[in-house]
C-alpha cells in the first residue's frame, strides 16, 4: 500500500509538472506570436533594420514595459504604435517586456568615423550619461539601453527631448540634458553610442 501511494504521488507530481511545462510552452508560443507582430517595424529578434525605428532586443524589461504603458496612455505618441498598444493588456505588456529583454542586443556596426566617436565619448562623459544608463550604456531597470541602438533613432530621440516633444519616464532628466546639447554634440554622442559593442 505505501508503495502504491508513493507511485501515485510521483505520477501526480509528474503530471502537474508536465502540465506546468505545457502551460509555459503555450505561454511562450503566445508571446512569440505577439512579438512577431512587432517584427514588421522593429525587426526579427527585435533588431531594427528600419530608419528611426528602435531596436528592442536587450532593452531592460521595465523600460520596455513603461514605454508600452506611456504609448497606451497617450503620453508618448506615435501613429503606428497607438492602435497596437490599445489592443494589449497589462499581462501582454509584462510578457513582451520580459521577452525582448532576454534577446541578444544589437551589436554596433563597424565605426568608420572613430574621431566622431571620440568626441561623442567626451560628450557622454561631460553630460554624465553613464550615471543613469550605466558604464556600458546597457541601461538598467526603467532606463534605456543606448549601446548599439540605431544612430539616427538616437539623434531623433535627443532632438525630441530637446524640443519637449517626448515625454514619459526620465523626461525631466533627459529634457534637461538634451536641451543644453548642441546639434554637433547630439550627432557625436549618437554616433558613439550606436557603435558601441
Amino acid at each position: 500500500m505505501p508503495r502504491q501511494f508513493i507511485s501515485h504521488a510521483i505520477s501526480t507530481v509528474a503530471l502537474i509538472a508536465l502540465g506546468a511545462l505545457s502551460a509555459s510552452a503555450a505561454d511562450n508560443a503566445a508571446i512569440k506570436e505577439k512579438a512577431a507582430a512587432c517584427a514588421g517595424c522593429h525587426g526579427d529578434n527585435g533588431i531594427s533594420q528600419t530608419e528611426n525605428i528602435p531596436s528592442l532586443a536587450g532593452q531592460p524589461d521595465q523600460f520596455l514595459q513603461w514605454q508600452l504603458v506611456f504609448f497606451r496612455a497617450g503620453s508618448r505618441k506615435n501613429d503606428q504604435m497607438q492602435p497596437i498598444v490599445e489592443e494589449i493588456g497589462n499581462e501582454d505588456i509584462r510578457s513582451l517586456g520580459a521577452y525582448f529583454s532576454q534577446l541578444a542586443p544589437p551589436k554596433g556596426p563597424e565605426d568608420k568615423d572613430p574621431d566622431l566617436s571620440k568626441k561623442g565619448a567626451q560628450v557622454a562623459t561631460g553630460r554624465r550619461c553613464a550615471s543613469c544608463h550605466t558604464d556600458t550604456y546597457a541601461g538598467t531597470k526603467a532606463v534605456a539601453r543606448l549601446a548599439g541602438q540605431r544612430e539616427e533613432y538616437l539623434v531623433k530621440a535627443l532632438f525630441d527631448y530637446k524640443a519637449g516633444q517626448r515625454v514619459g519616464g526620465g523626461v525631466a532628466a533627459m529634457a534637461d540634458v538634451a536641451y543644453a546639447m548642441s546639434e554637433e554634440e547630439i550627432t557625436a554622442v549618437a554616433h558613439y553610442l550606436a557603435h558601441l559593442q
